[in-house]
């Protein structure tokens, strides 16, 4: 699209290849090796301020998306892009851009895992997740900044709003878990987008539509790729089952908290987690104490 060649990071594909790449070193090499002797950073309010911010943006752009196209104006079957310099059409490239903006913007929910020292919490869905999506955008931004892929963005940044109040009230502290219940159907609501972005996409195989059939399939490949990644989330988040060890799976281990580890009676406390009655710690000097029901074992 020659209305968006001159924008800032669409002359070229690598710079965002690039900074993706270095997003992924940062966040499971980089940032866990220089924070490894170092204590977990207390970012509480940078936190609160970041997630509440998300929730504007990305409730801007969910406005915004509506109004030029997908509150009535856009066709839900089949919607062409438009190329013209007409308000509207200049309006929903902008917003395109800015979307692909946002992706970077994104990056930050990893940056406070490592800043915390929530290791676990960076898994691979949350990579791939948030390292292929800039790069992702940027071909939609670069060719179709408009029309039927942008329904993408619409229900995405719905989604967002939820999940950014969520992390937002999380992030306030432990006190908030009583408000927080709602975690498993948010992660449902999540797969709930990527169907309808699937059917949404896949539909112009049955009807002939003025766009590019290649973006149909891009974004298509990628919301059936993300479905059955926050899937497998889902399964081991909420329906975790012990091994026969009588443990966790060890790579479900960040899938198995919140944000804010919880217990069954809702305590934590430097580190210490009781739960049922049982308390145990480990220490580095090699000493290990369980107390349980009263009684105290000491195991040099």
């Amino acid at each position: 699209d020659p209305r968006v060649s001159d924008w800032p990071l669409m002359q070229s594909p690598w710079p965002t290849v690039g900074i993706c790449l270095s997003y992924v070193y940062l966040v499971k090499y980089l940032g866990p090796t220089l924070m490894k002797d170092r204590p977990a950073y207390n970012i509480r309010f940078l936190m609160v301020f970041y997630n509440f911010a998300m929730v504007f943006i990305s409730l801007y752009m969910f406005v915004k998306l509506g109004i030029y196209g997908w509150f009535g104006k856009y066709n839900y079957k089949c919607q062409p892009v438009d190329y013209s310099n007409s308000v509207e059409a200049r309006g929903m490239a902008y917003l395109s851009w800015w979307y692909y903006i946002s992706k970077f913007l994104e990056f930050s929910d990893t940056i406070f895992f490592v800043l915390r020292k929530k290791f676990t919490h960076v898994s691979t869905l949350h990579v791939i997740h948030h390292g292929v999506m800039p790069m992702s955008v940027w071909w939609g931004v670069k060719f179709t900044p408009g029309g039927h892929s942008t329904f993408f963005a619409f229900v995405n940044s719905f989604v967002h709003i939820i999940m950014y109040i969520y992390y937002a009230l999380s992030a306030i502290g432990p006190q908030m878990n009583r408000y927080l219940w709602w975690k498993k159907y948010m992660t449902t609501f999540q797969m709930v987008q990527f169907v309808l972005i699937f059917v949404h996409s896949f539909q112009l195989l049955f009807r002939e539509c003025n766009y590019p059939r290649g973006f149909m399939w891009w974004i298509g490949f990628h919301a059936v790729l993300f479905w059955f990644l926050f899937w497998d989330f889902y399964k081991n988040a909420y329906k975790c089952k012990s091994s026969g060890k009588g443990g966790p799976k060890p790579s479900l281990a960040s899938m198995c908290s919140l944000d804010y580890e919880q217990v069954s009676n809702g305590h934590q406390k430097n580190g210490t987690i009781v739960n049922n009655g049982t308390n145990k710690t480990n220490y580095s000097n090699g000493i290990h104490k369980t107390h349980k029901n009263g009684i105290k074992f000491k195991d040099l």
